[in-house]
């Protein structure tokens, strides 16, 4: 989905704590694309504007991949820390 668009279904995602900012996603979305994790292309968004959409690279999903072990892995050892209290 294109930028903009993503932010906004972030914020309706209760899984989601952290609350993005334009500010703050557009800068990342340029560095992600820049180490090769993802991928745009220019589009028409659903409202007729143009608009950039992003998609993972396979780079970007073996990225996303480690990421996401490695929060399972620390999160786990916060899990059994806090058990203990």
């Amino acid at each position: 989905m294109h930028g903009w668009r993503s932010l906004r279904e972030s914020g309706r995602c209760p899984a989601i704590v952290l609350k993005l900012n334009q500010n703050a996603l557009y800068p990342a979305l340029h560095r992600l694309e820049e180490q090769g994790w993802l991928a745009s292309e220019w589009g028409e968004s659903e409202n007729n504007r143009r608009a950039k959409y992003y998609s993972l690279t396979k780079a970007g999903r073996k990225r996303l991949d480690e990421e996401v072990a490695q929060w399972r892995r620390l999160s786990s050892a916060i899990e059994v820390v806090v058990s203990m209290a």
